[in-house]
């Protein structure tokens, strides 16, 4: 039996990564803006008011976890909100709240969390990324530059906690069949300018059209996530989704297709005393 605490567990990824652990036998904290919005009740499960963005009130959900359950093994970064418009049209607060909530939220449930992990010399920290985390594309570019920024961090805090007995694993989902593309879950641009017509005004469209018609399922996606924490050597990176599978494969030969292209440029840049690389 392993002790999850999972950020924004009121609906979509984080209800369904609850239930699956749940049913496995795992004890959950399941945290919420609104904890009465949380499906679940019962001993095994303890809901928590947690704004992800509030350090003082993630310091003391970790408290209340611990004092009920004596430990935290699993910490799911789940808790986000999604942006979609054309760089240019993001105003400044529009920007600083995706980033508010998806990277310094994360932070913070982190330095709150991995105080109890070091002592532990065990644990597992799941982060939710998405496939924009890899690849950025029209209209995503502020939530992938969030999703970039987890996706930094994490990679060195893999290697911080590793020597530790913590493990880090990234998650990068494709679309998945939840409410993301709702108003509810996804705000969107406020000014739409006509010469992002052709590119990020197509994507508005298929947004609308893909919306609970996404590829994904998220009970499949639950239970390999929650599967991941029963591994001894837990990946880095996940992709979950075909959609994302296709799309970090497409970026990876696109990237050594250019490294290949330029290397001479690239090594020419070195000091003489340095040799070939």
């Amino acid at each position: 039996m392993s002790v999850w605490f999972v950020t924004g567990a009121s609906r979509g990824f984080g209800a369904e990564i609850v239930k699956e652990a749940l049913a496995r036998g795992n004890q959950v904290v399941a945290t919420a803006r609104k904890p009465e919005d949380i499906p679940f009740s019962g001993y095994d499960v303890l809901a928590l008011a947690l704004d992800v963005t509030d350090e003082s009130q993630a310091r003391a959900a970790v408290d209340a976890a611990v004092q009920r359950f004596g430990r935290i093994d699993v910490l799911v970064n789940n808790a986000g909100r999604g942006l979609l418009g054309a760089v240019e049209e993001v105003s400044d607060s529009a920007a600083r709240a995706v980033f508010d909530t998806n990277v310094f939220g994360t932070f913070n449930v982190q330095r709150a969390v991995l105080p109890v992990l070091r002592s532990q010399r065990s644990g597992r920290v799941i982060s939710i990324s998405s496939v924009g985390g890899f690849t950025g594309t029209p209209g995503w570019g502020v939530y992938a530059a969030t999703k970039f920024a987890v996706e930094g961090f994490s990679e060195a805090l893999y290697a911080e906690l590793q020597p530790l007995g913590v493990h880090v694993t990234i998650v990068e989902p494709g679309f998945f069949r939840t409410d993301f593309l709702d108003g509810s879950s996804l705000h969107t641009a406020d000014g739409q300018l006509d010469d992002y017509a052709g590119t990020v005004g197509k994507v508005r469209e298929l947004m609308a059209e893909r919306n609970h018609a996404q590829p994904g399922d998220p009970v499949k996606a639950a239970a390999a996530i929650v599967d991941l924490a029963d591994l001894a050597e837990p990946p880095l990176r996940i992709q979950l989704g075909s959609d994302a599978v296709a799309r970090v494969e497409a970026k990876l030969d696109l990237v050594r297709s250019e490294l290949d292209r330029w290397r001479k440029i690239s090594v020419s840049t070195d000091h003489e005393d340095v040799g070939p690389a």
